[in-house]
């Protein structure tokens, strides 16, 4: 199963207002595990960016201004997400923004069911704790260390590690879902199953042996073999 962890950075709270995305970042999972490929785009907003919000994730209408604009970079991003899940935190605010684009550009929106919103399972997984990046990385202990700022790249790796908690934890991490794994696996099974199931006798019950079974079921209330008999 195909799933792009995916985090935009814009340049405010609103695209009805003016506010553009500045930067996508998408990692690629395959049974929720990364498979090293990743989609990485600083654009162009055609616009300045706030103070306050370069404060944020530090990147200046300077510095972006010599990056493409989403227009030139939309095809590489449609076939990257392709039609596959969206993992995505908050995703109401990244669909928003990236709807906003693609509509301008006469593309098809991004549907909301093919999304996956991790703030709502951190939620249901922990009602009245904090749901952000931050708390959620503390909480599974995956290191923070490099987020010194906000990154798109950097929060959809840092995303996938916790999306894959969220999930019930790292087995696929430790290895235990490979084909030789499951041989082993299925050997100890095969093994133990062995050792706990008696062989079956090589001779009939004698005559007497069987007078004893019937004399001790006829003292049993309701026992099974005179149900079966």
């Amino acid at each position: 199963m195909r799933e792009i962890v995916l985090d935009t950075e814009t340049t405010g709270m609103d695209p009805a207002k003016g506010d553009r995305i500045v930067e996508i970042g998408c990692v690629e999972l395959e049974s929720h595990v990364p498979t090293g490929r990743t989609l990485h785009m600083y654009l162009n907003p055609e616009r300045d960016v706030p103070a306050e919000v370069v404060a944020v994730h530090g990147l200046t209408a300077e510095f972006l201004s010599n990056h493409p604009t989403f227009a030139e970079v939309v095809d590489k991003f449609v076939d990257f997400i392709g039609e596959d899940v969206l993992v995505i935190h908050n995703a109401e605010f990244d669909v928003k923004f990236l709807n906003a684009e693609l509509r301008t550009l006469g593309f098809p929106a991004i549907q909301m069911r093919r999304v996956i919103d991790t703030v709502m399972l951190a939620r249901r997984k922990f009602p009245g704790s904090p749901a952000n990046l931050d708390a959620l990385c503390r909480r599974f202990n995956i290191d923070l260390s490099s987020r010194t700022l906000h990154g798109a790249l950097l929060d959809s790796q840092l995303l996938a590690e916790v999306y894959l908690e969220l999930l019930g934890g790292r087995q696929h991490g430790l290895g235990l879902d490979t084909p030789a794994m499951r041989n082993v696996l299925a050997q100890e099974i095969a093994a133990n199953t062995r050792k706990t199931m008696r062989e079956p006798r090589p001779h009939a019950a004698k005559p007497e042996e069987a007078a004893a079974h019937d004399a001790m079921v006829a003292k049993l209330k309701d026992a099974i073999w005179k149900k079966l008999a």
